[in-house]
């Protein structure tokens, strides 16, 4: 870990940004009182789902945590965003373009996806809304199943002012059981930024 500017990634973590990015990012996480807590896990690929999403601040939140450590997050957007002159600034960002007209659906698009990039770490919110839900997406499971990549857990902790790299979870492939689980486990673990709405 001593070659690498924090204890946060390891040789595996995509990286983006430089020196002044990462003080960048720092600063704005100071001035908000948040910090981040806990380690990632030294795989090349997996996906990671970050919640509760219960405020417009956890964007904020995220991509100030994203820019103080470097890390690069790849993200779906529809490929119709992708366009001249902005299309290559999006693939720069992490930007992975999504042809919801195609005959393969998505979970076969991200498995081919992982499969054509060394180093993959794609990052999804499972609720799909800042407003409360009762279970969570079962998209990322279906495209973890598919591309064989463990799921991350990170959690949001609005009272805490943290940002917990938690652990990787164990999948059963049973998608009703992990989901079910993995919704309670960040019932029971994490309070949003807005609770109301968690």
């Amino acid at each position: 870990m001593a070659k690498y500017d924090n204890d946060f990634v390891s040789e595996h973590t995509p990286r983006m940004g430089n020196a002044v990015t990462r003080w960048i990012g720092q600063t704005i996480l100071n001035i908000m009182g948040w910090k981040i807590v806990g380690e990632f896990p030294k795989e090349k690929k997996l996906l990671f789902i970050g919640a509760p999403h219960t405020s417009n601040w956890d964007l904020i939140v995220a991509l100030a945590g994203m820019m103080s450590i470097g890390l690069k997050c790849s993200w779906m957007m529809k490929k119709e965003a992708f366009f001249w002159p902005l299309g290559g600034l999006w693939k720069a960002c992490g930007g992975v373009p999504i042809d919801r007209s195609s005959k393969n659906d998505i979970t076969s698009q991200m498995t081919q996806w992982y499969q054509d990039n060394e180093r993959a770490w794609l990052g999804l919110t499972p609720e799909g809304t800042r407003s409360k839900v009762e279970k969570f997406k079962k998209g990322y499971l279906r495209m973890a199943y598919a591309a064989g990549v463990p799921v991350f857990i990170i959690g949001l902790d609005g009272p805490s002012k943290r940002i917990v790299l938690d652990r990787v979870w164990e999948l059963t492939f049973d998608t009703e059981m992990d989901n079910r689980k993995i919704k309670a486990y960040y019932d029971k673990t994490f309070i949003g930024i807005n609770p109301k709405n968690g």
